[in-house]
């Protein structure tokens, strides 16, 4: 019995120690130490965009004369068949065919009217002619009937003088007859010449409208003015012009042929990164249907307005970059990847984004068994400028350990700091006076143009009354010179 306590006794106190030991016993390490080192050399900023070839430059394919179309009082067309997209042609070979249905519609009713002022030609000719025709034919018997009253006036000498009064009053009747039936002639004449000349001017008219008609229709033929190959305009909404688009009378293109030796890559960059884009950057472009391939390029243009892209609330700017090299694999339409060169900074130390943490306003890295104070400068999509606090020798930690109070923070000197300081006071004078040049180098610009522009916009910016008073001595002058 004494023996049992004994060693249930000990068994407690095993229990207890094992107990002590398991709650007690040190945490194992779990968490995993990934370094990166610090890096030292040139230091890219880009931005990434996706864009789309197209070429820089193309001689578009036209439909219809647009002022013929607007004299046929057409105001859309509707494309019936064209070649498909990115078909090669050689000049004057077929591109599309447009509906002829409203044309053809014009050209018949313009057959009827040709018709109608024909028969109203023929009606007006020969009423002329019958007109005219009693007209000579009343002159003839006027002129007889003079005739004949001058041989009374002859017969009537030995008559009576009341007689032969009669006689001549009788042949000064026929005479002014005869004469006022001339006048009548010689206007019905001139009337008869003006009717013609109306009617056959209209007929002329609505002939020389067939035919203009006639020459529109040839033009709803559409062929290649040269050799290349046929892209499908776009309207404002994107959308290729196709079979069943529709061109008008005032925007007529059909298609393009693009230069495809000069290529350029259109794509929008967003509000957030565009102030980092510039004319004149480098560019790294890559065709998504060409992973092999390789190019390079140079921002052209950068929008001034931003728009919104559809389906997008995010408000973008569209850049142009021009391709330096010829591929004749490339087409337009194309899928691009750009990669904007926005800075390059030789000869600076750089880590990995994951590596700097904060406290409050300071900024650190875990490296070897501290926490460093380091200063950022600035960065790209995977990486940061650090501008104080590490040599390259380094490394940091991109994952924090578990617990990151136990290592020391190890801030810069003031020594340092003031050097930083100062620094950055040198740049910011260097980026005013680089600012404050470039705004008077656009002064001057603004200045010269003013001064070159002809005659001075008409003198708009004169004081009230300076005009005037400049006027009267010139006025003055001139009075002297005389």
């Amino acid at each position: 019995m004494k023996n049992r306590k004994i060693f249930i006794t000990i068994g407690v106190i095993v229990a207890m120690i094992l107990a002590v030991w398991y709650f007690t016993r040190p945490a194992k390490n779990t968490s995993i130490v990934i370094e990166a080192p610090v890096k030292k050399g040139l230091f890219i900023i880009s931005v990434t965009t996706t864009g789309e070839l197209e070429a820089k430059s193309s001689e578009k394919i036209f439909g219809p004369s647009p002022t013929s179309l607007r004299d046929a009082r057409i105001w859309q067309l509707k494309i019936d068949d064209i070649i498909p997209d990115g078909s090669i042609v050689d000049s004057g070979d077929y591109v599309a065919q447009l509906d002829r249905t409203e044309l053809t519609n014009k050209l018949k009713d313009q057959q009827i009217e040709i018709e109608q002022f024909e028969n109203n030609f023929i009606k007006t000719q020969l009423d002329t002619t019958m007109d005219l025709r009693t007209a000579r034919n009343d002159l003839v018997n006027l002129r007889y009937a003079m005739e004949e009253a001058q041989i009374a006036v002859d017969q009537s000498i030995y008559e009576p003088p009341a007689t032969q009064r009669q006689a001549q009053i009788e042949l000064d009747r026929a005479q002014r007859s005869y004469d006022q039936a001339v006048r009548n002639y010689s206007l019905r004449y001139e009337k008869a010449v003006a009717n013609m000349s109306e009617v056959s001017t209209a007929l002329r008219k609505r002939q020389t409208e067939y035919e203009k008609f006639l020459l529109l229709s040839k033009e709803f033929n559409i062929r290649a003015p040269k050799a290349g190959m046929v892209i499908y305009q776009r309207d404002w909404d994107g959308k290729k012009r196709g079979v069943g688009a529709t061109i008008s009378s005032w925007e007529n293109v059909v298609a393009t042929l693009p230069n495809l030796r000069e290529m350029i890559t259109k794509t929008y960059v967003n509000e957030v990164d565009i102030s980092k884009v510039k004319v004149g950057q480098s560019v790294e472009i890559g065709v998504d249907a060409f992973p092999e391939k390789k190019f390079t390029g140079q921002v052209i243009e950068v929008a001034n307005i931003g728009e919104q892209l559809r389906n997008s609330n995010a408000k973008v700017f569209e850049v142009k970059i021009e391709v330096n090299e010829f591929d004749s694999i490339v087409r337009p339409a194309m899928t691009t990847k750009n990669i904007i060169i926005t800075d390059q900074i030789n000869d600076v130390m750089y880590v990995p984004l994951e590596a700097i943490h904060n406290l409050d306003s300071i900024q650190y890295v875990f490296t070897g068994n501290k926490r460093q104070q380091v200063i950022p400068g600035k960065s790209n999509e995977n990486e940061i400028i650090i501008r104080a606090g590490l040599v390259p020798e380094d490394k940091v930690r991109l994952v924090p350990p578990d617990n990151p109070e136990g290592f020391r923070l190890s801030m810069l000197s003031e020594d340092q700091m003031k050097r930083l300081q100062d620094d950055d006071k040198k740049a910011e004078e260097a980026a005013a006076e680089a600012a404050a040049e470039r705004e008077k180098e656009r002064q001057e610009m603004m200045l010269q143009r003013q001064q070159s522009a002809p005659g001075q916009q008409g003198g708009a910016a004169l004081r009230p009354g300076q005009g005037q008073r400049s006027g009267q001595r010139q006025s003055g002058g001139g009075q002297r010179r005389n």
